[in-house]
Order: structure tokens, then C-alpha cells, then sequence
């Protein structure tokens, strides 16, 4: 699956936000409860316009992060209703921006608009292309048991099952280590 480079790159980056969630970070801890977090998240993606960093924002982007992790629970038609939602409530009205070393590229709305609503309408729009691709099965969990890990599975063949190399190797050393205690039995 091909996608715009700004579609996988909002996706890298709807992924890498929801997996600072407690339940998917490496740490096994919230990893956007402060201003420098968040900062330094966003600052990956080289986002531009306002910031504030400030605590209503970081509450502003957890709570966006979380709606977004919810959509990788969705049917596709379900997903559409709530990218739908997404968009509209982030007032989003996608326009061509060239920046920086970035060439043409779509933003969402007003670089002045709050950094959350922003995000939810970057990041929607990069979904609506999954949607409209009927691409929804390459938004997935991470297949270890005991990880709630996001990923976007942009591979030739769609054949990602772990959300990183740690939860892959993790679960290819439990295997092995059963297979072992199998064939000594």
C-alpha cells in the first residue's frame, strides 16, 4: 500500500502518539503527562504553528490521543463516522502548505488553531485516506498478549504483527523457549 508521504508520516505519527499511552509505552507509564513530553513528541514531526505548551494543552492532546487510539478498534465504516466527527470538531479545512525544507503538503486548518485540534485534524486526514483505500485492517494492535501497542502496518505485504523489534523479539523468545521445553518432553 502506497500512501502520500504526509499521510505516513501523520500515521507514523498517530501511532507514535497513542503508544505513550500506560498501556502501550515502553515504559509502562503515561508518556505525555508533561509540557516537555508533548513538546518533545511534537517536535519529532517538526509540527509547526502554535504551540502553547502549557497544562491545558497537555490535557488537550491526551485526550486526542486517546480518541485517536480508538479508532484502531474501529469497523471502517465506524472509523469513517468518527474521522468524520474528528474533522468537523477540529474545524478542519484542508489546504496545500510548502515550508521549511517541506515541499507541497496538506495541512489541516490554521496554524494558530490549538496544537490538539491540529493534531486530531492531521491525523484524520491521513486516516480518510486509509478509509477511502479500505486499508482499515493495516491499523492494528500489536499481536503480543500482553501489549496494547498501535501500529500502521505500511509494509509491502501487510504482514506486520508486532508494534515494535522489542515486542517481536520478546514473542520470538517465548516461542522458542516453548518449543525447547516441547521437544525435551
Amino acid at each position: 500500500m502506497q500512501f502520500a508521504p504526509d499521510t505516513v508520516e501523520s500515521l507514523e505519527f498517530a501511532v507514535l502518539l497513542g503508544n505513550t499511552h500506560e498501556l502501550a509505552s515502553r515504559s509502562g507509564v503515561d508518556e505525555l503527562m508533561t509540557v516537555a513530553q508533548v513538546h518533545e513528541l511534537v517536535m519529532q514531526f517538526r509540527f509547526s504553528g502554535r504551540i502553547d505548551r502549557n497544562d491545558a494543552e497537555v490535557a488537550e492532546v491526551r485526550a486526542v490521543r486517546d480518541r485517536i487510539r480508538g479508532v484502531w478498534k474501529l469497523t471502517r465504516d465506524d472509523a469513517a463516522i468518527e474521522i468524520n466527527a474528528m474533522l468537523a470538531e477540529a474545524k478542519a479545512l484542508p489546504f496545500l502548505a510548502r515550508h521549511g525544507d517541506f515541499d507541497w503538503h496538506l495541512h489541516a486548518n490554521d496554524p494558530e488553531a490549538p496544537l490538539a485540534e491540529r493534531i486530531q485534524a492531521e491525523v484524520g486526514l491521513a486516516l480518510v485516506d486509509v478509509v477511502r483505500s479500505d486499508a482499515m485492517w493495516r491499523l492494528r494492535r500489536c499481536e503480543a498478549p500482553d501489549c496494547e501497542g498501535l501500529m500502521a502496518d505500511l509494509s509491502r505485504n501487510g504482514s506486520r504483527r508486532f508494534c515494535s523489534i522489542r515486542c517481536g523479539n520478546r514473542m520470538n523468545q517465548i516461542a522458542y523457549r516453548e518449543r525447547q521445553t516441547s521437544d525435551n518432553a
